[in-house]
């Protein structure tokens, strides 16, 4: 598999990573077996980068990387997040002893003594973005963690917290159907050499072979309450997007596989993480890393799912409460 920096300064990791919510049971209960296979899978595939976080799960996603690499040492670039306070009430904590507590905490759930990235899962915003980066440093002197990010922040924010420190990744959603990276983030990230960690390149499943059915998500599937896969907003969003999966098909690709193609083919920092705990659909995303999209394709592409195609907002009004805002 052909490899990304992640930074400037850091490790080279395979251009598609593994995003690991999925380990914590977001989409479905977690078998931890078929999950260890996932895991094994991704490092035949060359899938060297793992992105989780401490309330995936409420630390089982960081649990089950933990039993899977007893015994085993460098074969995975490992990142975790932490700041977010699961409640009730849910809220956001980037003081210095809160972060601590997270980190030692994730740690120990994943059997590690240093995680290659840690990121500030969400702002908080009574705390100055400068004060949570001398936190982050701290942390990297003691040895702790290699490298210091942010999930969800602006463009405003990352140049404030690079002018501190150099920031490894910012994390963002960023796919077909999620393009407000464009609006800045993507060229802030280029400017500073962060790279962008894109979360949910997939579309939340809507680029997989078979396109989710709403009327089947489990009570806690975020999607539930999610704006595009309500309708009559899904319904659109259904007839747009299979003709993007046909077009995948007819070029010989999967659906997953040439998504994640185009994420890559935006810019050289930029490093998708799609998730999943099936090896199968993880060999598909790993594919995309070898396909090369044409400046002809990426218009086909782009004429089949224009910027702005998705009918609804990309989290409701409760969802959307922790990331900045910006464009």
């Amino acid at each position: 598999m052909q490899q990304r920096k992640l930074g400037a300064d850091g490790p080279l990791v395979g251009a598609i990573a593994l995003g690991c919510m999925s380990f914590g049971g977001a989409y479905g209960e977690t078998d931890e077996a078929e999950s260890h296979r996932t895991l094994a899978r991704a490092l035949e595939l060359g899938v060297t980068y793992l992105d989780t976080a401490n309330i995936y799960g409420i630390g089982r996603a960081e649990e089950v990387i933990g039993s899977f690499l007893k015994g085993k040492k460098g074969d995975f670039k490992i990142a975790t997040k932490a700041g977010i306070k699961v409640g009730p009430p849910r809220g956001f904590d980037n003081a210095p002893e809160y972060l601590r507590e997270c980190l030692e905490g994730s740690l120990r759930r994943l059997g590690l003594d240093h995680v290659d990235l840690f990121y500030v899962h969400r702002r908080d915003q009574s705390i100055p973005i400068e004060d949570v980066v001398e936190t982050l440093v701290r942390f990297k002197e003691e040895g702790k963690i290699g490298g210091i990010g942010f999930s969800e922040i602006s463009p405003g924010s990352l140049e404030r917290a690079a002018a501190m420190h150099p920031v490894m990744a910012v994390q963002n959603e960023y796919s077909l159907w999620t393009r407000l990276p464009e609006l800045g983030l993507v060229q802030a990230c280029a400017r500073h050499g962060t790279a962008l960690v894109a979360f949910s390149p997939l579309g939340r499943g809507m680029f997989a072979d078979v396109m989710p059915d709403p009327t089947r998500f489990h009570e806690k599937d975020f999607r539930r309450r999610n704006p595009r896969f309500m309708e009559p907003n899904f319904g659109f969003n259904k007839e747009k997007v299979a003709r993007f999966n046909a077009y995948a098909r007819d070029k010989g690709h999967s659906p997953s596989s040439l998504a994640l193609a185009w994420v890559l083919a935006h810019a050289p920092h930029i490093i998708p993480i799609p998730g999943t705990r099936s090896p199968e659909h993880l060999e598909q995303d790993a594919a995309g890393a070898d396909i090369v999209l044409t400046p002809k394709d990426m218009g086909e592409i782009e004429a089949i799912l224009p910027v702005g195609f998705a009918h609804g907002a990309r989290y409701s009004d409760q969802q959307n409460i922790g990331p900045e805002r910006y464009g």
